[in-house]
């Protein structure tokens, strides 16, 4: 088997570290150094056509099918050390080229830090640092208490990261509820897990928390109505796509309510515009999308794409492999 980078080179570096680049080099004789990107393709044809394995992360070209076909005519397989494969995958895949996605890895620190946030959001923590950081010195108090026992958690989504955040969220003793469009209530019911909607959600949930799958349907998704809804001092997280909310409907249910808190990792665009009551609303907590893989933790997709690279080529069990019928639902 013969593999190449793919994509962009000064990404390629930082996700695949010296260890995984000198395993990737022993085993397939990849040349760090060689990479196909989006303009070059058709200029490396001698050495793409043998290219047997395609190892990338962002960046990746989206080739067209007929690009694939006539200069990678012997690629068999894809691998990705990144999260979603929407926008270059299905012409890989009607070439007969298969795909293979870190998603699993991408989303354990979404899942980490997405709990991390429940936690603290249980234990008022945004609403006592914004009230007075010093407040225990004046013994001031904000008026609200929860804390991590019996309470209520919306997840919105059970796909990779809704997943993990709920295998966490069940060391803990609370209520989980999920909206979800794949589980049955038989399935729910198994696992201890209250499946209801969105509206049922976000009026019963003290955390609620997007998870959501990011395609044309999700789109705003979340509403005004739904926002409003919330309790007096819910808190709203977001790591999923700021695409999915009503960002101006959320700002309304803010303000109409002072103590309910929004903490976002993603919005859209990204960063808000100047503008946005986002950047000014002293219940709105915003970080620059670092729940996924960050500093080391991208070595971890690159680890999982050369483990699944050795499970293929010996004909072993797979784990992250993605196919055309999955696209039509995942992130």
């Amino acid at each position: 088997m013969k593999a190449c980078f793919a994509g962009s080179k000064e990404k390629l570096l930082e996700v695949y570290p010296d260890y995984i680049r000198k395993q990737l080099s022993e085993t397939y004789g990849l040349e760090p150094d060689f990479v196909l990107t989006q303009e070059n393709l058709s200029t490396k044809t001698e050495r793409a056509r043998d290219i047997d394995y395609i190892f990338s992360t962002w960046n990746m070209p989206s080739w067209s099918a007929e690009e694939i076909k006539a200069y990678l005519p012997n690629l068999k397989a894809v691998f990705y050390a990144a999260g979603t494969v929407q926008y270059f995958a299905k012409p890989f895949l009607e070439n007969g080229v298969r795909v293979f996605s870190a998603w699993k890895a991408n989303g354990l620190p979404v899942a980490e830090y997405t709990f991390a946030q429940i936690i603290l959001a249980n234990k008022k923590y945004f609403q006592y640092v914004r009230k007075n950081p010093f407040g225990w010195m004046k013994k001031e108090k904000v008026n609200i208490s929860l804390g991590n026992y019996k309470f209520k958690v919306g997840i919105l989504g059970d796909g990779a990261i809704g997943s993990e955040v709920i295998d966490r969220l069940k060391t803990l003793e609370c209520d989980i509820y999920l909206f979800s469009i794949t589980k049955s209530a038989e399935e729910a019911e198994k696992e201890g897990i209250h499946l209801c909607s969105l509206a049922e959600i976000f009026k019963e949930c003290d955390v609620i928390s997007n998870h959501l799958a990011n395609n044309p349907q999700t789109q705003k998704m979340i509403t005004k109505e739904l926002l409003c809804s919330m309790k007096p001092d819910a808190t709203f997280i977001n790591t999923g796509r700021g695409a999915q909310v009503d960002e101006k409907g959320l700002c309304i249910a803010l303000m109409q309510e002072p103590q309910r808190t929004a903490l976002l990792d993603v919005t859209h665009p990204e960063p808000p515009e100047f503008y946005s009551p986002l950047w000014y609303l002293p219940n709105v907590f915003m970080t620059p999308h670092i729940a996924g893989s960050l500093g080391q933790e991208v070595w971890r997709m690159a680890d999982y794409m050369y483990k699944e690279s050795i499970a293929l080529t010996n004909n072993q069990d797979l784990h992250y492999e993605v196919t055309a019928e999955m696209l039509k639902t995942m992130a």
